[in-house]
């Protein structure tokens, strides 16, 4: 067993995104391209008598992937690592053994609702102490340490044993595999009131969790139908596969089609919910009823002193940019803050860390608290479980409710995919041009009120974040929202958010695609969406 290190030189394109390098999985696999990035992270955060975890979720390439780390780690003068047995950690709770253990960071191997295979997608991300995903600064160094590698170090050693519990030695470095599931189950036990929602099932409720052959099978299983008492079989597709059984584990109506369809259907359990990849993504879906994630953040936030690990309850609540305004009503009424950031999770990390915020969520199905740093999927059912336990109505009369209290924001997204980045690039760059000529311009009926490109200066930190989305605004509080997104591995995806304002009482209970009808004619309208990109319809409505 001996160190050596090994002549390389940069390769182009190693930029992170909002959550880590993401690319398809041969392109990983590919000579050196794995072992610069990782040699990168470690040279930018250092190694020499650190701790860190180090999971995934399960997608192909995640063990080979592992072996490799853990051996770089050790050349590089690691102290410990703690992996999830199998390599496999849902982020969430890779974000709560980070916290847990007082680590120096973690290594998650994940492109979280990417589709996993041999041609499909991989990524690796680092989060920091804290839980959560490296800022800006950092990503931006570990970037350019891509540019002038020159040669990494890695251990000639035999794999380490993965599958089973327990202590190894890889050098000198210690490798702990742990179970993946036990710790994270353990914390959600102390958020929610466990013994009303065991009552609730034992009564007749009933509820199907989609783990879309992901990560969360493992963790739905165990609380749910284990320590819950949910019927056998609550949990479908729960056996995470390599390729995630051939689906796309991203839990929207697109492709929890099949949820989607039960829930909507005859018979129809009382709730229905889905995860993603990794497991920091959620679905919520009631008897013939969508919940959307600007709902149902506004949902939580208006009920989470209901809850046993939220009862103090909350000092703020913090969305994303492009998410409904849905939540800062709640925070409103409340007599809290509401932060608006830009999209990617590690921008809630500060307001999180200074005490802030409590609940932060995004519209891309991300939702989560202070108990880690990061979104997670589960933590969002449970709490929904939580709420429907202690006020025994459904999921419609509670959303209805609040639409009556608050007002209805009704939202979507419409995601225009694989789109030639150079197209991409000239309508985002045309559109940013025309932004200080919009105001007084009609469309649909709707005059413009103010158009921007939304920039952000952290509270905490007074860092600035620019371009991070055009926003138009019209005078009847409908707003639209342009941005590319930083998640995908081909060509750029453009984002399109619709979201109209209505106060009620009449007018809550439309389709929500009709009501937004002319605000979605505004938006192919002004941005000139099918001259630049070809596409008349998007490829995915959430």
């Amino acid at each position: 067993m001996s160190k050596i290190t090994v002549k390389t030189q940069p390769i182009a394109g190693q930029k992170p995104g909002t959550s880590g390098l993401r690319k398809k999985t041969p392109v990983f696999m590919g000579p050196h391209y794995l072992e610069n990035f990782v040699q990168a992270i470690f040279d930018t955060v250092g190694t020499v008598g650190k701790t860190f975890v180090l999971g995934g979720d399960g997608r192909y390439f995640n063990d080979r992937a592992a072996q490799v780390i853990l051996r770089m780690a050790a050349a590089n003068g690691a102290k410990r690592v703690i992996v999830g047995q199998g390599a496999v950690l849902s982020t969430p709770a890779a974000s709560h053994l980070i916290r847990l253990n007082k680590t120096d960071g973690g290594i998650i191997m994940s492109a979280s609702h990417n589709p996993g295979g041999p041609k499909e997608d991989f990524g690796v991300k680092f989060n920091m102490p804290n839980g959560g995903p490296a800022p800006e600064a950092v990503t931006e160094a570990m970037y350019k340490r891509t540019t002038e590698l020159t040669e990494y170090h890695i251990l000639e050693a035999q794999d380490v044993d993965l599958g089973t519990v327990g202590r190894h030695a890889l050098g000198d470095m210690v490798v702990d595999v742990v179970d993946p599931v036990a710790d994270y189950a353990d914390l959600m036990e102390s958020l929610f009131d466990f013994d009303k929602i065991t009552a609730m099932f034992a009564a007749g409720f009933r509820m199907r969790m989609d783990s879309m052959c992901a990560v969360t099978g493992p963790y739905a299983v165990e609380i749910l139908e284990r320590r819950l008492g949910a019927a056998k079989g609550t949990v479908t597709h729960e056996v995470p596969l390599p390729d995630f059984g051939g689906m796309h584990p991203d839990p929207n109506p697109t492709w929890a089609h099949e949820l989607m369809a039960e829930m909507m259907g005859e018979g129809a359990p009382d709730f229905g919910a889905a995860s993603d990849g990794d497991g920091d993504r959620n679905m919520v879906v009631g008897r013939g009823i969508y919940v959307s994630p600007s709902d149902s953040l506004a949902v939580l936030a208006a009920n989470a002193h209901l809850c046993k690990g939220y009862r103090a309850g909350l000092k703020g609540v913090a969305r994303s940019m492009p998410t409904s305004a849905a939540s800062d009503r709640v925070a409103a009424s409340l007599g809290i803050a509401s932060y608006e950031t830009p999209t990617g999770w590690k921008f809630f990390g500060n307001l999180l860390d200074a005490g802030n915020a409590t609940i932060c969520g995004e519209e891309s199905f991300g939702t989560g608290s202070d108990h880690v740093r990061e979104k997670d999927g589960l933590w969002a059912i449970l709490m929904w479980l939580n709420i429907l336990a202690v006020r025994g109505e459904s999921v419609e009369a509670i959303v209805k409710g609040h639409w009556a209290k608050f007002g209805r924001n009704y939202y979507s997204r419409h995601d225009f995919e694989a789109i030639a980045t150079e197209k991409a690039d000239a309508m985002m760059a045309a559109l940013r041009a025309s932004l200080a000529s919009l105001a007084g311009r009609k469309l649909q009926g709707m005059e413009v009120s103010g158009a921007d490109d939304f920039s952000y200066t952290d509270p905490v930190d007074g860092s600035v974040s620019a371009k991070q989305g055009v926003r138009v605004n019209f005078t009847d509080g409908s707003r639209i929202v342009y941005r590319l997104s930083g998640t995908g591995t081909e060509g750029a995806t453009l984002r399109v958010y619709l979201e109209r304002y209505v106060p009620g009482p009449d007018g809550l209970d439309r389709d929500a695609q009709e009501a937004l009808s002319p605000v979605i004619a505004a938006a192919h309208e002004l941005a000139g969406i099918e001259a630049f990109t070809g596409k008349v319809a998007p490829d995915v409505v959430t």
